[in-house]
């Protein structure tokens, strides 16, 4: 098994506003790609999960000809707002790296 740390090119988020993050996870060729998005790992679900929202919160995309998944959830805290730890949502990809894509 390889996590996708591992196997992504590019793994990052960033704020879609105040109240919403994205998350990107770029693949470099589309062997790998193909071989994460056949896995099923990356879903609403995963996401979900990983960041406390419910899955119907969760826009999930899949760019197949840029061999990228995205997806948008709503923050928990709005960024800049009193509790918020990463008013620029910067970090918030970093959950995602250690998601282990079976073999």
């Amino acid at each position: 098994m390889a996590r996708i740390g591992e196997l992504a090119l590019v793994c990052k988020s960033k704020n879609a506003g105040p109240f919403e993050v994205t998350i990107d996870a770029v693949f470099p060729d589309r062997e790998t790609f193909d071989k994460v998005r056949a896995s099923g790992v990356l879903c609403p679900e995963l996401f979900a999960r990983l960041y406390k929202v419910r899955p119907d919160e969760v826009v999930f995309t899949v760019y197949d000809a840029g061999l990228a998944f995205k997806a948008t959830l709503p923050r928990l805290v709005p960024a800049g707002d009193v509790g918020d730890s990463d008013v620029y949502g910067a970090q918030q990809h970093a959950p995602l790296l250690d998601v282990e894509v079976p073999a």
